[in-house]
């Protein structure tokens, strides 16, 4: 039996003998960490699938070499389940499938891309897969493709985002009406009311970043850690939609974005003033100004740099008393 309290008969129990996610992926909370690129090396998966969820490595932000070691790593630190983030944007997909198929890892969560390309493939060499989508159209694709699990991403989550701008708290009770599969709800969770909330409209599970790239453990620059929990509402935007669309702060680089689109929307403009490796300078060695810096709105939310136990302990305890807060 899991830690969270059960308040009444109508009370769906969420604990792991019951809930389809943590069925799935054998964990004891349906807790997923989002794989996000900087922030989610092998220290910060393993404290996350350590402490009952599921931990993800983001393979985004690594060469192969790298992904191996840290996939090593996570094994040595952590006898739980836990699993590679693959965003299809990246070059070298085929190695990096490889590599994780040679290191027996058991989970593959996918994104930004065709839920087909690897589904089957690694479905056959007994890996579970989960693929992240922004609408009910595409998660009705994920279930046609044969995924185990659908991510449901609303547009208040970081990083890269969906063109509709369709927030969670509209996407999930939509997707959850077209599709069988078991649903994952991201996007702006991170607390253990919004966990609640987002089960109750009808996800098994949650997916969490920003949350965790303001931890002990995430690998990111502990310059943007703090910059993290310094947010206010409105202090992040998506932008950059001609290319990929981003959920940023506002910050030196994103004012320069915003100078262009003042100009006119010129896209090789906007390749040039983004050029490379801007996501690793803000977020992996700290430069506030010049660097790209993503991270979801639920930042305004978040004050403190919290090891992973104390983030899990906090999720908990919240989730467990929101119903004591329904004023009814």
């Amino acid at each position: 039996m899991s830690n969270f309290i059960h308040f009444g008969i109508a009370e769906k129990i969420y604990n792991e003998n019951q809930n389809k996610i943590c069925n799935l992926f054998e964990i004891k909370y349906p807790i997923i960490q989002g794989g996000m690129i900087w922030h989610s090396g092998w220290r910060l998966a393993s404290a996350v699938s350590n402490c009952g969820g599921l931990g993800l490595i983001g393979a985004g932000s690594m060469y192969p070499d790298i992904l191996r070691e840290n996939i090593q790593k996570c094994k040595q630190a952590t006898d739980k389940p836990f699993g590679v983030n693959v965003p299809m944007l990246y070059p070298n997909l085929d190695e990096i499938i490889q590599i994780i198929l040679e290191e027996d890892v058991k989970i593959v969560f996918t994104s930004a891309g065709n839920p087909k390309t690897y589904t089957e493939t690694l479905q056959k060499e007994g890996l579970k897969v989960a693929h992240v989508v922004s609408s009910t159209k595409f998660a009705m694709k994920c279930e046609d493709a044969g995924v185990d699990a659908i991510v449901a991403e609303g547009f208040e989550a970081g990083g890269h985002n969906g063109r509709d701008e369709t927030t969670t708290f509209c996407l999930i009770p939509n997707v959850k009406r077209h599709i069988s599969k078991p649903l994952i709800a991201a996007g702006g969770i991170g607390l253990g009311s919004q966990m609640k909330a987002a089960m109750i409209l009808g996800a098994d599970g949650v997916q969490i970043g920003s949350r965790f790239a303001a931890t002990v453990e995430a690998s990111s620059h502990e310059n943007f850690k703090k910059k993290v929990i310094s947010l206010n509402e409105g202090d992040t935007h998506v932008t950059l939609k001609e290319l990929a669309p981003v959920r940023l702060v506002k910050n030196k680089f994103y004012y320069e974005i915003e100078k262009l689109y003042d100009s006119g929307r010129n896209v090789e403009a906007l390749k040039e003033t983004l050029g490379r490796a801007r996501a690793k300078h803000g977020m992996f060695e700290g430069d506030l100004e010049e660097g790209e810096l993503e991270i979801g709105q639920v930042s305004a939310l978040i004050d403190e740099i919290l090891p992973v136990e104390k983030v899990f302990e906090k999720l908990l305890k919240e989730f467990d008393a929101t119903p004591k807060n329904f004023g009814f």
